[in-house]
């Protein structure tokens, strides 16, 4: 229904626009094409006036009208008004959609020896108008609507001197003839006109169909996607606006179907991560003897050692839920400064010999708090998986244009098939660094470092490993860039 209706409204709006520019365009042309008719009827009635004087006076210069009888040389002059109206008919022949009339005293007289479209001494109503507006001797120009008939008239007095008859010559043409062959031309202008906004109508009903074939689809689509599948992608038609929509929705349904995945494996990894010390707590508490209070003692220290790592992995499954969404509070920070605090908060860590092997002049904008909190973070890895005493590392460089918070230990290394796993929620590696972690450590500084635009970096062999802290160098109005694809890579160790 509702692509029928956007549809519906997309040919409507073609068919308006269409029937409204037709409309217009045939009406102007209309118009003026009237206005000039009846401009060229005004003209031929002046042209009459002239013909009639022309006639009554003898004057030979005078220039002769439309259907005119020459007048013979060297004329002589009317002795009566009788003889001067008479002249005047004979000589100005009506054309084509017009008639005249000659009046004496107020009735009609003479008439044109020819067959004319209609007779004016039939409208008497006419006849009596036209003598009364010229009793003051004034020539006169008018219309009038007869039965059938739209008249554009005029009159002229005729008079001769020592006669006291009036007479009057009216010439009228019939406007709707003169209009006749207009009329039926923009008659026919009006049918091909409907016939075209017919065709346009058709036309755009098809193509707002297939312009529309793409939402239908993707209506279609979105209706057969649920929560327990969201593998199906729309089709991407044409590159235009509705194929890039199309692309975007499919990018939409890549984004929630991986985050839907991630929230899946999110609980099937807290709901594993779980079962272990619920299960280790209660078969404890099945077999305690209440009468044995060193077995007492033993399970309450057993319980709580568990509930408190239970506690913190909590607290760590929210810290890395909420980090993606933070936005860092950049400010100026010295990254050398920065380097020599985190040295010492970590040289305090019992079991190896922490030292702070390099320095870097960088001076950029970043969150000191989230960055320290990965920076400590990568440190206590190292510190759980390097042998008692082994010696750990930090320091800061600059490396292409970003600056690398790295620490390097000397264990036993990491397995180059798990180097990609230990950066996902509750991945470990399977070898060499046991598996007492939560697993959650280095998602939370891969978490951090793409917040502030940057990566995590590790390089890793048989004689250790080295995890760094990528960033991009910001200055005072720069934001970081975006966050970098993908898992950190493996890198060559130097």
């Amino acid at each position: 229904m509702v692509l029928r209706s956007v549809r519906a409204r997309i040919l409507a709006s073609i068919i308006a626009v269409a029937t409204l520019g037709l409309g217009l365009a045939g009406a102007t042309a209309y118009l003026v094409q009237r206005e000039r008719i009846v401009e060229g009827v005004e003209q031929r009635l002046l042209d009459r006036v002239e013909t009639a004087r022309a006639v009554v006076t003898g004057e030979t210069d005078a220039v002769a009208g439309e259907n005119t009888v020459p007048a013979a040389p060297d004329p002589s002059g009317y002795s009566s008004t009788r003889e001067a109206l008479r002249g005047v008919l004979e000589r100005i022949v009506p054309g084509e959609h017009e008639s005249a009339v000659g009046l004496l005293d107020g009735r009609a007289a003479f008439i044109p020896g020819v067959a004319v479209d209609f007779h004016l001494e039939d409208s008497p109503a006419l006849v009596e108008r036209v003598v009364r507006e010229t009793s003051d001797g004034s020539v006169r120009i008018g219309t009038a609507v007869e039965p059938g008939l739209g008249l554009r008239y005029i009159a002229v007095p005729i008079e001769v001197a020592g006669d006291p008859q009036l007479g009057t010559y009216l010439v009228a043409f019939d406007l709707d003839g003169e209009l006749a062959d207009l009329d039926a031309a923009f008659g026919t202008y009006a049918l091909v006109a409907l016939g075209a906004v017919a065709a346009i109508g058709l036309v755009g009903w098809f193509v707002a169909g297939r312009a529309l074939g793409p939402v239908r689809r993707l209506r279609e689509t979105a209706s057969r996607i649920t929560v327990s599948d969201l593998s199906e992608r729309i089709p991407v038609g044409a590159r235009d606006e509705v194929g890039e929509l199309t692309a975007t929705v499919n990018g939409m349904l890549d984004r929630l179907e991986s985050s839907i995945s991630s929230q899946r494996q999110l609980l099937d990894d807290v709901r594993h991560e779980l079962k272990t010390p619920i299960t280790i707590v209660r078969g404890h508490l099945e077999l305690l003897d209440p009468a044995d209070v060193e077995d007492v003692r033993q399970t309450r220290e057993l319980s709580i050692g568990e509930l408190d790592r239970m506690a913190d992995l909590v607290d760590r499954i929210e810290l890395l839920a909420q980090v993606p969404h933070d936005v860092p509070r950049l400010e100026r920070a010295e990254v050398a400064e920065l380097t020599r605090q985190v040295h010492a908060m970590v040289r305090v860590i019992p079991g190896h010999e922490w030292s702070l092997a390099a320095e870097s002049d960088v001076v950029t904008r970043l969150d000191p708090q989230r960055i320290t909190q990965a920076w400590l973070q990568l440190a206590d890895n190292a510190a759980k998986y390097s042998p008692e005493g082994a010696p750990i590392r930090i320091g800061s460089s600059r490396r292409d244009g970003a600056v690398e918070l790295w620490v390097e230990d000397e264990g036993e290394g990491i397995p180059a098939d798990a180097e990609a796993r230990i950066f996902e929620r509750f991945g470990r590696a399977d070898a060499g660094r046991g598996v007492q972690g939560s697993g959650l450590g280095l998602p939370i500084v891969r978490a951090i470092a793409e917040a502030h635009g940057g990566r995590v970096s590790l390089q890793s062999s048989s004689a250790g490993s080295r995890f760094a802290i990528v960033l991009p160098i910001v200055g005072r109005d720069e934001q970081p860039t975006q966050p970098l694809e993908g898992l950190p890579v493996r890198e060559g160790r130097p």
